[in-house]
C-alpha cells in the first residue's frame, strides 16, 4: 500500500510511491501546460502498471496553475475509489508560514519545510534546485517557514546563454575539468556549475548570518533533481534529500486525512 505523490514544477513534473517515509518507486516527467487530463491518465496508469492496485491515497502540490487544473479533472476519474489531497492554501500542514502573504508561497517549498523540520529540526536552509528556478526557504529553531530566495534554475540560465549569446551554444551540463577553461563548452559549463555553487555559498552564508545562529547549528539540505550537479562544490551542504517534496506530501496527506 503506497502514496502516490506528485510535485508538479515548471520543468518536470517528479512522481513517487511513498510508504512509511521510503520512496519505493519514482519516476520524472516532463510538465507539458497543452496535455490534457486523459493524457495524464493514460501516463500514470502506464508508469504505474500494476503497482497502479498498491495506491491507497494520492496527494499533488503543483506550481502550474494549468497542469493542476487538469489534475483537479483526471483525479476522479483515474482513482475514483482513492482518497486525494491537493495541497493549497487552507490546507493543513503544521507548519506556521511568517511571510507578508502567506497565500503567495509556493506549496512545494511549504512542504520542503516542513519535511526539514520533521527530518532535521530547525533551524534549516532547503535549497531546492528545479531546472526553472533554484529556491532557498528558511526555517527558524522553532519551526516556522520564516522567508527564502528566489534565483534562476541551471537550465533555463544556460539556455538563456545560448539563445542571447550569437556565438554561443546548448552545451551538456556537466563538471568541466576546471574552472579556468579552455574551450567555450567548458567555459559555458564552469561559469554554470561554479557560478551556482557560489551562488548557494553566498546565500546561505548571508541567510545565516540573518538568522543569529551559529553555521554548525543549521541543517543546509540539498534537495531536487539538479543538486547532484553542485553538490560536491558546496561546501555548506550537510544533506542531501531528494525526495524530501515527495516525503513531505506524505506528511501532509496524513494530516488532512
Amino acid at each position: 500500500m503506497a502514496l502516490l505523490a506528485a510535485d508538479i514544477g515548471n520543468s518536470h513534473t517528479v512522481l513517487g510511491l511513498v510508504t512509511d517515509g521510503r520512496v519505493v518507486a519514482d519516476w520524472r516527467v516532463a510538465t507539458d501546460e497543452r496535455r490534457t487530463s486523459d493524457e495524464w491518465a493514460v501516463l500514470l496508469r502506464g508508469l504505474l502498471g500494476d503497482d497502479l492496485d498498491d495506491v491507497t491515497g494520492v496527494a499533488v502540490c503543483s506550481t502550474v496553475p494549468a497542469v493542476l487544473h487538469e489534475w483537479r479533472d483526471m483525479l476522479p476519474q483515474a482513482f475514483p475509489d482513492v482518497p486525494h489531497l491537493v495541497v493549497e492554501p487552507g490546507v493543513r500542514t503544521g507548519i506556521p508560514v511568517l511571510m507578508d502573504n502567506p497565500r503567495e508561497v509556493g506549496t512545494d517549498r511549504i512542504i520542503n519545510a516542513l519535511a526539514a523540520v520533521h527530518d532535521y529540526g530547525g533551524p534549516a536552509i532547503v535549497v531546492d534546485f528545479g531546472g526553472t528556478a533554484t529556491t532557498f526557504d528558511v526555517v527558524s529553531g522553532k519551526g516556522q517557514y520564516v522567508g527564502g530566495a528566489i534565483a534562476p534554475g541551471i537550465e533555463i540560465s544556460l539556455e538563456a546563454l545560448g539563445r542571447r549569446g550569437a556565438q554561443l551554444r546548448k552545451v551538456e551540463l556537466l563538471r568541466p575539468r576546471s574552472v579556468i577553461a579552455k574551450n567555450t563548452v567548458e567555459a559555458l559549463q564552469a561559469g554554470m556549475v561554479f557560478g551556482v555553487a557560489s551562488q548557494v555559498e553566498g546565500i546561505v552564508s548571508r541567510m545565516i548570518e540573518e538568522l543569529g545562529v551559529e553555521t554548525q547549528d543549521v541543517h543546509v539540505v540539498a534537495t531536487g533533481y539538479l543538486a547532484p550537479l553542485v553538490l560536491e562544490e558546496c561546501r555548506s551542504f550537510t544533506d542531501h534529500d531528494p525526495w524530501l517534496t515527495l516525503r513531505g506530501l506524505e506528511l501532509v496527506f496524513s494530516r488532512n486525512r
